[in-house]
Protein backbone atom coordinates (compact mmCIF):
# COMPACT_ATOMS: atom_id res chain seq x y z
CA UNK A 1 0.00 0.00 0.00
CA UNK A 2 1.22 3.50 -0.81
CA UNK A 3 1.64 5.11 2.62
CA UNK A 4 1.07 8.55 1.09
CA UNK A 5 -2.61 7.71 0.76
CA UNK A 6 -3.17 6.10 4.16
CA UNK A 7 -5.73 7.71 6.43
CA UNK A 8 -4.16 9.47 9.42
CA UNK A 9 -6.90 10.46 11.85
CA UNK A 10 -7.29 11.22 15.56
CA UNK A 11 -10.92 11.07 16.74
CA UNK A 12 -11.12 12.40 20.31
CA UNK A 13 -14.11 12.38 22.63
CA UNK A 14 -13.34 15.85 23.93
CA UNK A 15 -10.93 18.78 23.58
CA UNK A 16 -10.62 19.52 27.30
CA UNK A 17 -10.45 17.28 30.35
CA UNK A 18 -11.66 18.43 33.77
CA UNK A 19 -8.96 20.53 35.38
CA UNK A 20 -6.92 20.76 32.20
CA UNK A 21 -6.46 23.34 29.47
CA UNK A 22 -7.56 23.16 25.87
CA UNK A 23 -6.09 20.09 24.10
CA UNK A 24 -3.28 19.74 26.64
CA UNK A 25 -3.84 16.01 27.28
CA UNK A 26 -3.58 15.33 23.52
CA UNK A 27 -0.66 17.59 22.60
CA UNK A 28 2.06 14.89 22.73
CA UNK A 29 -0.09 12.75 20.40
CA UNK A 30 -0.81 15.69 18.11
CA UNK A 31 2.87 16.61 17.88
CA UNK A 32 3.51 13.20 16.33
CA UNK A 33 0.26 13.14 14.35
CA UNK A 34 0.97 16.50 12.66
CA UNK A 35 4.76 16.06 12.57
CA UNK A 36 4.95 16.88 8.85
CA UNK A 37 2.73 19.97 9.15
CA UNK A 38 3.96 23.51 9.64
CA UNK A 39 0.35 24.70 9.62
CA UNK A 40 -3.14 23.26 9.91
CA UNK A 41 -6.57 24.36 8.73
CA UNK A 42 -9.15 24.79 11.48
CA UNK A 43 -12.90 24.37 10.87
CA UNK A 44 -14.79 26.38 13.54
CA UNK A 45 -18.29 25.86 12.13
CA UNK A 46 -19.67 23.92 15.12
CA UNK A 47 -19.72 26.80 17.59
CA UNK A 48 -23.26 28.24 17.68
CA UNK A 49 -22.67 31.51 19.54
CA UNK A 50 -20.87 33.30 22.30
CA UNK A 51 -17.55 33.03 20.49
CA UNK A 52 -16.76 34.13 16.94
CA UNK A 53 -14.96 32.05 14.36
CA UNK A 54 -11.94 34.32 14.82
CA UNK A 55 -11.98 33.88 18.59
CA UNK A 56 -12.37 30.12 18.32
CA UNK A 57 -9.51 29.93 15.83
CA UNK A 58 -7.34 32.03 18.13
CA UNK A 59 -7.98 29.62 21.00
CA UNK A 60 -6.90 26.71 18.82
CA UNK A 61 -3.89 28.67 17.57
CA UNK A 62 -2.66 29.28 21.10
CA UNK A 63 -2.77 25.55 21.86
CA UNK A 64 -0.93 24.57 18.69
CA UNK A 65 1.72 27.25 19.19
CA UNK A 66 3.06 25.09 22.00
CA UNK A 67 3.98 22.42 19.43
CA UNK A 68 5.16 24.96 16.84
CA UNK A 69 2.26 24.60 14.41
CA UNK A 70 0.40 27.61 13.03
CA UNK A 71 -3.38 27.64 12.54
CA UNK A 72 -5.63 29.38 10.07
CA UNK A 73 -9.44 29.22 10.07
CA UNK A 74 -11.31 28.03 7.00
CA UNK A 75 -13.49 31.16 7.20
CA UNK A 76 -10.40 33.24 6.38
CA UNK A 77 -10.22 31.76 2.87
CA UNK A 78 -12.24 32.93 -0.11
CA UNK A 79 -12.57 29.35 -1.37
CA UNK A 80 -13.24 26.77 1.35
CA UNK A 81 -12.88 23.83 -1.03
CA UNK A 82 -9.40 24.88 -2.11
CA UNK A 83 -8.44 25.54 1.49
CA UNK A 84 -9.24 21.92 2.34
CA UNK A 85 -7.50 20.51 -0.72
CA UNK A 86 -4.33 22.50 0.01
CA UNK A 87 -4.23 21.98 3.78
CA UNK A 88 -1.24 20.25 5.36
CA UNK A 89 -3.48 19.09 8.20
CA UNK A 90 -7.08 19.68 9.30
CA UNK A 91 -8.79 20.07 12.68
CA UNK A 92 -12.55 20.29 13.21
CA UNK A 93 -13.48 21.47 16.69
CA UNK A 94 -16.44 20.83 18.94
CA UNK A 95 -19.73 22.61 19.43
CA UNK A 96 -23.08 21.59 17.99
CA UNK A 97 -23.03 18.76 15.43
CA UNK A 98 -26.27 19.85 13.73
CA UNK A 99 -24.76 23.28 13.07
CA UNK A 100 -21.43 21.84 11.95
CA UNK A 101 -23.03 19.44 9.47
CA UNK A 102 -25.32 22.18 8.16
CA UNK A 103 -22.37 24.50 7.52
CA UNK A 104 -20.31 21.79 5.83
CA UNK A 105 -23.18 21.12 3.42
CA UNK A 106 -23.96 24.82 2.88
CA UNK A 107 -20.35 25.43 1.92
CA UNK A 108 -20.34 22.34 -0.32
CA UNK A 109 -17.33 20.81 1.40
CA UNK A 110 -18.61 17.63 3.09
CA UNK A 111 -17.52 15.45 0.18
CA UNK A 112 -14.20 17.16 -0.47
CA UNK A 113 -13.34 17.01 3.24
CA UNK A 114 -14.08 13.28 3.29
CA UNK A 115 -12.04 12.64 0.15
CA UNK A 116 -9.11 14.75 1.34
CA UNK A 117 -8.83 12.96 4.66
CA UNK A 118 -9.26 9.54 3.04
CA UNK A 119 -6.38 10.46 0.73
CA UNK A 120 -4.01 10.96 3.66
CA UNK A 121 -4.23 14.54 4.92
CA UNK A 122 -3.85 14.27 8.74
CA UNK A 123 -7.13 15.03 10.52
CA UNK A 124 -8.10 15.75 14.10
CA UNK A 125 -11.68 15.83 15.34
CA UNK A 126 -12.93 16.58 18.84
CA UNK A 127 -16.53 16.24 20.02
CA UNK A 128 -18.70 17.43 17.07
CA UNK A 129 -15.60 17.18 14.87
CA UNK A 130 -15.43 13.53 15.93
CA UNK A 131 -19.13 12.87 15.45
CA UNK A 132 -18.81 13.65 11.76
CA UNK A 133 -16.14 10.97 11.28
CA UNK A 134 -18.77 8.23 11.46
CA UNK A 135 -21.30 7.17 8.87
CA UNK A 136 -23.91 9.56 10.20
CA UNK A 137 -24.40 12.14 12.94
CA UNK A 138 -27.49 10.35 14.32
CA UNK A 139 -25.83 9.34 17.59
CA UNK A 140 -24.74 12.82 18.67
CA UNK A 141 -25.84 14.14 22.07
CA UNK A 142 -26.56 17.61 20.66
CA UNK A 143 -29.92 19.33 20.34
CA UNK A 144 -31.19 19.87 16.78
CA UNK A 145 -30.86 23.67 16.82
CA UNK A 146 -30.75 23.79 13.02
CA UNK A 147 -31.89 21.41 10.29
CA UNK A 148 -29.05 19.95 8.18
CA UNK A 149 -29.70 18.83 4.59
CA UNK A 150 -28.61 15.31 5.52
CA UNK A 151 -27.49 13.30 8.56
CA UNK A 152 -24.83 11.59 6.43
CA UNK A 153 -21.31 12.60 7.42
CA UNK A 154 -17.71 11.90 6.40
CA UNK A 155 -17.73 8.10 6.64
CA UNK A 156 -14.06 7.96 7.66
CA UNK A 157 -14.79 4.97 9.90
CA UNK A 158 -17.44 2.26 9.28
CA UNK A 159 -19.48 2.92 12.43
CA UNK A 160 -20.98 5.77 14.46
CA UNK A 161 -19.70 7.54 17.55
CA UNK A 162 -21.16 8.85 20.76
CA UNK A 163 -18.49 11.21 22.15
CA UNK A 164 -18.71 12.33 25.80
CA UNK A 165 -20.22 8.94 26.61
CA UNK A 166 -21.52 8.84 30.19
CA UNK A 167 -22.27 5.75 32.23
CA UNK A 168 -25.49 5.72 34.28
CA UNK A 169 -25.10 7.05 37.82
CA UNK A 170 -26.48 4.24 39.96
CA UNK A 171 -27.24 6.59 42.88
CA UNK A 172 -28.87 9.25 40.70
CA UNK A 173 -32.58 10.02 41.04
CA UNK A 174 -32.71 11.35 37.48
CA UNK A 175 -35.49 9.56 35.61
CA UNK A 176 -34.56 10.63 32.08
CA UNK A 177 -33.02 8.42 29.43
CA UNK A 178 -29.38 7.38 29.74
CA UNK A 179 -26.93 7.49 26.85
CA UNK A 180 -27.23 3.72 26.63
CA UNK A 181 -31.02 4.01 26.30
CA UNK A 182 -30.70 6.59 23.54
CA UNK A 183 -28.29 4.41 21.59
CA UNK A 184 -30.61 1.42 21.95
CA UNK A 185 -33.39 3.59 20.52
CA UNK A 186 -31.14 4.29 17.53
CA UNK A 187 -30.66 0.54 17.10
CA UNK A 188 -34.40 0.00 16.97
CA UNK A 189 -34.21 1.43 13.44
CA UNK A 190 -30.52 1.20 12.42
CA UNK A 191 -27.90 -1.55 12.41
CA UNK A 192 -24.81 0.69 12.40
CA UNK A 193 -22.51 -0.10 15.37
CA UNK A 194 -22.02 2.75 17.86
CA UNK A 195 -18.95 3.34 20.00
CA UNK A 196 -19.46 5.21 23.27
CA UNK A 197 -16.21 7.15 23.65
CA UNK A 198 -15.50 8.29 27.21
CA UNK A 199 -13.76 11.56 28.10
CA UNK A 200 -10.00 11.28 27.63
CA UNK A 201 -10.26 8.51 25.05
CA UNK A 202 -9.62 8.73 21.34
CA UNK A 203 -9.40 6.61 18.22
CA UNK A 204 -6.25 6.46 16.15
CA UNK A 205 -6.85 5.63 12.51
CA UNK A 206 -3.87 4.62 10.38
CA UNK A 207 -4.90 3.36 6.99
CA UNK A 208 -7.63 0.80 7.63
CA UNK A 209 -6.55 0.11 11.23
CA UNK A 210 -8.65 1.71 14.00
CA UNK A 211 -7.26 1.53 17.55
CA UNK A 212 -8.75 2.71 20.85
CA UNK A 213 -6.31 4.94 22.72
CA UNK A 214 -6.21 6.48 26.18
CA UNK A 215 -6.55 4.94 29.64
CA UNK A 216 -10.27 4.11 29.59
CA UNK A 217 -12.38 1.42 28.02
CA UNK A 218 -15.04 2.28 25.45
CA UNK A 219 -18.56 0.87 25.25
CA UNK A 220 -19.57 -0.81 22.02
CA UNK A 221 -23.23 -1.08 21.04
CA UNK A 222 -24.43 -3.36 18.26
CA UNK A 223 -27.98 -4.06 17.17
CA UNK A 224 -29.61 -7.01 19.00
CA UNK A 225 -26.51 -7.59 21.13
CA UNK A 226 -25.57 -6.74 24.71
CA UNK A 227 -23.12 -3.80 25.00
CA UNK A 228 -19.48 -4.77 25.44
CA UNK A 229 -16.49 -3.02 26.97
CA UNK A 230 -13.41 -2.57 24.80
CA UNK A 231 -10.10 -2.09 26.55
CA UNK A 232 -7.45 0.46 25.46
CA UNK A 233 -5.47 -0.69 22.42
CA UNK A 234 -8.45 -2.66 21.14
CA UNK A 235 -8.58 -3.00 17.36
CA UNK A 236 -11.92 -1.84 15.95
CA UNK A 237 -11.03 -2.34 12.29
CA UNK A 238 -13.44 -5.28 11.98
CA UNK A 239 -16.56 -3.24 12.83
CA UNK A 240 -19.09 -2.78 10.04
Amino acid sequence: MNLTFMKKIIIASTSTLHGGSYLDYLLPVLQSHFKDCKSILFIPYARPGGISHDEYTQKVSEAFQTISISVKGIHEFENAENAIKNAEGIFTGGGNTFLLVTQLYRNNIMQVLSETVKNGTPYLGTSAGSNICGLSMQTTNDMPIIYPPSFQTLGLIPFNLNPHYLDPELQSKHMGETRETRIKEFHAFNNTPVLGLREGSWLEVKGDKITLKGNLSARLFQQNQSPTELEPESDLSHLK
